[in-house]
Order: C-alpha cells, then structure tokens, then sequence
C-alpha cells in the first residue's frame, strides 16, 4: 500500500460532537480487504421501520454495490448498511454480483434483517474482484460492537485516499420537536459527482416518509455534491443514503407523508447544511489540495448555463494549476468561460479574485494592482467571480487547486 499522505492543511482543526441518534448504530472492522493495520468494513444497523432514499452515480459503468442499492431503494426501509474500503467491486462482471448477494446475506444472516433491507457500498481499486468472504468472520463481532457514539470511526473507515474522516450535523425543528440530522462522507479523488458523492451516508430520527426523503434529497443534492468537483472525474460508485429512523415520532415529532408539508422547512435547510458541509469537506481533502476555490457565475442566460461556465472554470487544468502557483492568470478564467459552449460576449465579462475587479468589458481592469491580487492569492479560500454581463443566470461550484502530489497519489495508487 502506498504511503499515507500527510493531513490536508485545510482539514478541519476539530471534529464535530455528535450524539447518538435513536435507531443508529455502527461497528468497524479490519477486514483485511485491501489494506493492512487498519479498519475498512463499517457496519450500520437501524431500528426496524427505518426509511430510506438515496441517488447513485450516473456513470453508465456502475459498481454493484450501486446496481444492488437500487433495487432495493423501490422498498423505501432500511436495516443494515455494510461499507468496504479498498476495493470498489466496480467492473467485476458476474462475480461482483455475486460478491454483493453474498455480502448482503452475510450480513442479513448476521444481523437477523431481511436481505431486501440491506444497503451496501464499496470504495477503492476498480476492476479488482471483491472476496466477500473476507467479511464472514467480522460479522459476528460487528453485530454486538454496535453503538450510537462510533461516529469517527466509522467515517474513518470508509477512507481511501483520504487524509481526514468527514462528519457533520445540524439540529432541526420538525413541528415544535427537535430531530437531529448527522452524516459521513469519504472522497478525495475521482471527484465529479452526478447525482452524488463518492460516498456518503446521512442520519436523522425524524419521522419522514422514504418519498418525501427522495424528494428532499434529490433536490439538496444539486447545490451541494453535484456543485463540487476535484478532477472531473465521476466515480462508478457514487453513492449518497439518507436513512430516517422515525424515533423521534415518540417525543411528538410529526410524521410527515408529503413533500410540501410546510412543518418541513426547518428540516429542509438542516439537511442542505450537512450535504453542503460535507460536500466542502471532500474538496478540501482533494487530493493534494493546497487551496480551497469558491467559482461563483452571474448574469449567464440561464442558471444552467450558468453552472455550465461556473465547472468549466473549476475543472480547468490551467485555471486550477494557476491557484496552485498562486498566480492570479485571469486570462486562464477568459479561455475556461470561452470553451464552455455557453453563450458569453468578450466586451462584457467582468472577473474577480477575492473582492478585486481584474477584467472588465472585454479589458484587463484599469484600477488593476498586480501586488494586491498576488496577496490574494496566498489565502488558504480564494474566490473567483465572474459576471457575464447577458442574462440573470447564476450558480455557484467549488473546487480545489491542482499540484504535483495530485499525480503522485494517481502515480501509484495501485502500488
């Protein structure tokens, strides 16, 4: 196994206290799947009537994991999550099927859950064959080390090239009842997502039924993990769970049967912090990550458009290198605007770093000071800007910078 990479300097200084929530619980194990000394399977197990809702990547080469969550997601209940680092048992044919089918009634048998209830992912090597009988003799000691506090150690788990385990949560009002909303995320590299993370997984008590879950879900997805991106690459595993145990139905919460409940406002902006909290956590653990980039577009013809521009910007090699060298190459944002296939007019775009106007109406800026943008530059967060100047779409995206120990992570991730 290649060597771990140092913390990402922009990792969080502290990790967030989370509570147990009622209906959750985790375990972690060393299943000996791909790495050695340390922990790569993380078991979770939820209170029977448990609901859940997810969205899966796009990528016409799904994992099996992924084909397999979808199937079961038409049953809307959830008993038991099994999470394996190391390996992705993506482009496994026949036997990653089946090592998926195995996983799943290893531990439904374990657990004493229908095997329709178990939710499975797997991170890690694409193209190498999962052994899922590596999980067999773990399973027993996952099941009764299961608890409500284990939060870090199952985010840790889930890592791959990740420097740091990724938590959030947020307290929400449903009705006059406080619920609580707690997730986990692994990502680093090969991030683009479409229609979701690498892998994530969220948790509330809220009593929420699995379509108004969806709903709520699919939509918050869109400004959070589908606004980031490291490299642009999409992962065959993308996949982001919400799982709902309804306990807190018991000290009074509603339960909420539609979407357009409006007792669900409260929950709905709780849930968008998380997903967006996390989605940031990923970028900043991007891989080999020196700085943190907010592209904000405005005045594109359509917010799509928008967005369009906006990740053609982050995901440009020369844009991104340039944030690197801490070199405020505006004529870089000009090219990734110009190639988008979105409409723009040269004569009026404006472009910012920071709150310093360099270009405008098709111009360097007059008032521009080399020296004050340079400053800039050397920040940890820096924000790029651009006003299309030809309509009242607008979007937001965010990405990281790209240096040399990008490569030499995806030099040898392999060895």
């Amino acid at each position: 196994m290649a060597k771990a990479a140092p913390v990402s300097p922009l990792a969080p200084k502290t990790y967030p206290d989370i509570p147990p929530i009622e209906g959750v619980r985790f375990a972690v194990a060393q299943a000996g799947i791909r790495y050695a000394g340390r922990t790569d399977a993380m078991l979770a197990l939820f209170d029977e009537g448990t609901q859940v809702a997810g969205v899966f990547t796009r990528s016409k080469c799904p994992s099996a994991p992924v084909d397999w969550c979808r199937a079961r997601l038409e049953g809307g209940k959830a008993r038991a999550l099994l999470v394996n680092s190391g390996n992705a048992n993506a482009f496994t044919g026949k036997a990653g099927k089946e090592a998926a089918k195995l996983s799943a009634k290893l531990v439904a048998a374990a657990a004493g859950v229908p095997e329709k209830q178990v939710f499975l992912a797997s991170t890690g090597v694409i193209g190498e064959p999962l052994d899922a009988t590596k999980f067999e003799p773990v399973l027993g000691k996952l099941v009764a080390d299961t608890r409500g506090d284990a939060w870090r150690e199952a985010a840790s788990a889930i890592m791959t090239t990740d420097t740091y385990p990724k938590l959030a949560t947020r307290v929400a009002k449903l009705g006059d009842v406080e619920v609580r909303i707690a997730g986990i995320a692994k990502g680093a590299g090969m991030i683009a997502p479409d229609m979701a993370t690498m892998l994530s997984f969220v948790f509330t008590d809220a009593p929420i039924d699995a379509e108004v879950l969806q709903s709520l879900l699919s939509k918050s997805v869109q400004n959070s993990f589908n606004a980031i991106t490291v490299d642009s690459d999409t992962s065959t595993s993308d996949t982001l769970l919400l799982f709902a145990t309804g306990a807190a139905a018991e000290r009074g919460a509603p339960v909420i049967e539609k979407a357009s409940d409006r007792r669900l406002e409260g929950f709905r902006r709780a849930l968008d912090e998380v997903l967006l909290d996390l989605a940031h956590q990923v970028v900043k653990d991007g891989e080999g990550a020196r700085k943190f980039v907010e592209v904000t577009v405005m005045g594109a013809e359509t917010p799509k458009a928008a967005k369009r521009i906006a990740l053609s910007i982050a995901n440009s090699p020369l844009v991104k290198t340039a944030v690197a060298g801490e070199d405020a190459n505006w004529g870089r944002v000009v090219m990734a605007v110009g190639k988008s296939g979105e409409a723009a007019d040269r004569d009026k775009l404006a472009i910012w770093f920071g709150d310093i106007r360099v270009a405008h109406k098709g111009l360097r800026d007059p008032d521009y000071d080399e020296a004050e943008v340079s400053q800039i530059m050397k920040r940890d967060e820096i924000a790029i800007h651009v006003d299309l100047g030809i309509g009242s779409g607008a979007a937001r995206v965010w990405t990281c910078d790209l240096t040399k120990e990008y490569v030499a992570i995806n030099g040898d991730y392999r060895s």
